[in-house]
C-alpha cells in the first residue's frame, strides 16, 4: 500500500512540476508578446519623430522658391507643387535620410490619387485601362508610360508610411518605359549610393519634369497629363558642401547617367525654378554652380570620364558610346576616349579601358602577349589617363566594343606620353 501510494504521490509531483513548467513558458511566450507589442509602438514613435525633423528640415533648407499662385503641399517625407495644367508635379523635394541604407521596407504599389490636391490629380485611367476576359483575367491596356516615380520610393524604404505616400499620383509623371526603367532608376540608384560611402548625411533632392506649353499629351487618358521632354534632379549635401544637377531626355540614354551632370544653375535656366532659395546667398551661389560629378560615383567609378563630344572628334573618328555600333562590320574606325584602367592578364595579355573601368567597361582594347614588344611605351603605366585614339575594326569580349591591335601605329595620342 505504502508503494501505491508512494507512486501516486510522485506522479502528481511530477504532473504539478509539468503544469507549472507550462505556466511558465505561457507566462514568458505571453511577456514576449507584450515586448515585441512594445517594440512596434516605440518604433513607430520613433518613425514619426523622425518624420517631423524630416519635415522641419526640408522645410527649412530643402524647398524652391514658391512663385505667386502655387501652393506647396506637404506630406510625410516630401513636398509638391501640382501642376494643374500638365496633371503632374511641377517639382517633388524630399530628403534622401541616412536611414535608407538599412530600411528594408518593401514597394507597396498603392498607386492613389493625392487627397491634398484640391483640383484632383491624375489617376490610374490616365496610364492605363483594365478590363476582364472570359476567363476572368484582368487585360491591361497600357498607353506605353510608366507612372515614373519623382521621389523614388525606395529612397522612403525607412518608413511604410512615407513609402506609401510615394505611390500618390501627384509623385508620377509620364515616363517611357526604357526611360524609366533604365536611365532614371539608374541616377536614383547614384543617389542612394552616395548615401552608403557618406556617413550621417542628408542629402536634400527635388525632382522633376521640365514643364513648358506645347507638350504633347497621352490622348487616350482622361485628364490629358502632359508628355516631357526632359526630366531633371537636383541634390545638395550640406554636410560636405556639394551639390550636383542632372537634365535627362525622357528616352533610353544613349551615353552613361553621369554624361548628363549639370551644375544646378543651368538646370534653373532650363526649368525656371528657383532652386534651395531658402539657404544663405553666399551657401547657395557656392553650391549652385558646382558641377563635379565625380564625388557621386560609386568608388569604383572613381576614374571614369565622360565620353568625348562627338562634334569634337575629326571624320571618320567615334567615341567610345559610338563605338558600339561599329561592332562587326568588318571597317576600319578611329575609337577616341580617355585610358581610365589597364591591366594585364594571367595569360600575359594586355587590355586597356577607355572611358569606363572595369565594372562597366564602355570600350576595351586588346594587345595580345606576343605583340607587346611592338610599342615603344609601357602599355600599363605610360597610357593612364591619356587621352587616345585606337586605330582597326571593333570586335567585342562578351558584348562589351573591343579593338585587337598589334603594334604602336595604331595609337595616336592627343597627348604626349609622360
Amino acid at each position: 500500500m505504502k508503494s501505491f501510494l508512494t507512486v501516486i504521490l510522485s506522479f502528481w509531483i511530477a504532473l504539478s512540476c509539468a503544469q507549472s513548467l507550462e505556466n511558465d513558458i505561457s507566462k514568458l511566450e505571453n511577456e514576449l508578446l507584450s515586448l515585441e507589442k512594445k517594440r512596434e509602438q516605440l518604433k513607430d514613435q520613433m518613425e514619426d519623430l523622425k518624420l517631423k525633423v524630416l519635415q522641419r528640415e526640408l522645410k527649412k533648407n530643402g524647398l524652391p522658391k514658391v512663385e505667386a499662385g502655387e501652393k506647396v503641399i506637404h506630406h510625410s517625407a516630401f513636398s509638391l507643387v501640382y501642376s494643374e495644367e500638365h496633371e503632374q508635379a511641377k517639382w517633388v523635394a524630399h530628403i534622401i535620410m541616412p536611414e535608407v541604407t538599412k530600411g528594408n521596407a518593401a514597394r507597396s504599389n498603392d498607386f492613389r490619387p493625392d487627397p491634398k490636391v484640391e483640383t484632383g490629380t491624375a489617376v490610374e485611367k490616365d496610364y492605363f485601362l483594365t478590363s476582364t476576359d472570359d476567363n476572368g483575367e484582368i487585360v491591361y491596356d497600357g498607353f506605353g508610360y510608366d507612372r515614373g516615380h519623382l521621389a523614388p520610393s525606395a529612397d522612403f524604404r525607412w518608413s511604410k508610411k512615407a513609402l506609401s505616400e510615394s505611390y500618390y499620383y501627384s509623385n508620377m509623371s509620364p515616363q517611357r518605359p526604357e526611360f524609366n526603367r533604365e536611365g532614371w532608376g539608374e541616377l536614383e540608384a547614384m543617389m542612394r549610393g552616395y548615401m552608403y560611402h557618406n556617413d550621417d548625411v542628408k542629402l536634400y533632392v527635388v525632382s522633376g519634369p521640365v514643364l513648358k506649353k506645347g507638350l504633347p499629351v497621352i490622348e487616350r487618358s482622361i485628364n490629358k497629363p502632359s508628355i516631357p521632354e526632359q526630366y531633371f534632379k537636383v541634390a545638395v549635401d550640406l554636410k560636405n558642401k556639394r551639390a550636383i544637377g542632372f537634365l535627362m531626355p525622357n528616352q533610353r540614354l544613349s551615353y552613361p547617367v553621369e554624361s548628363f551632370a549639370k551644375s544646378i544653375d543651368e538646370i534653373e535656366k532650363v526649368t525656371g525654378i528657383d532652386f534651395f532659395a531658402d539657404l544663405p546667398d553666399n551657401l547657395e551661389k557656392e553650391l549652385e554652380a558646382m558641377n563635379d560629378v565625380k564625388p557621386w560615383l560609386h568608388q569604383s567609378q572613381a576614374g571614369d570620364v565622360v565620353p568625348l563630344y562627338p562634334p569634337s572628334l575629326p571624320k571618320n573618328h567615334f567615341n567610345t558610346i559610338q563605338a558600339e555600333r561599329k561592332k562587326g562590320n568588318d571597317k576600319k574606325v578611329n575609337v577616341c576616349g580617355t585610358v581610365v584602367h589597364t591591366k594585364k592578364s594571367k595569360k600575359g595579355n594586355v587590355m586597356i579601358y577607355l572611358d569606363k573601368g572595369i565594372t562597366d567597361p564602355l570600350f576595351i582594347v586588346f594587345v595580345r602577349k606576343d605583340n607587346i614588344l611592338n610599342f615603344s611605351y609601357d602599355l600599363i603605366n605610360d597610357l593612364r589617363g591619356e587621352t587616345i585614339c585606337v586605330s582597326g575594326k571593333v570586335g567585342k569580349i562578351g558584348e562589351t566594343p573591343t579593338m585587337f591591335i598589334d603594334n604602336g601605329k595604331q595609337i595616336k595620342m592627343f597627348k604626349k606620353l609622360k
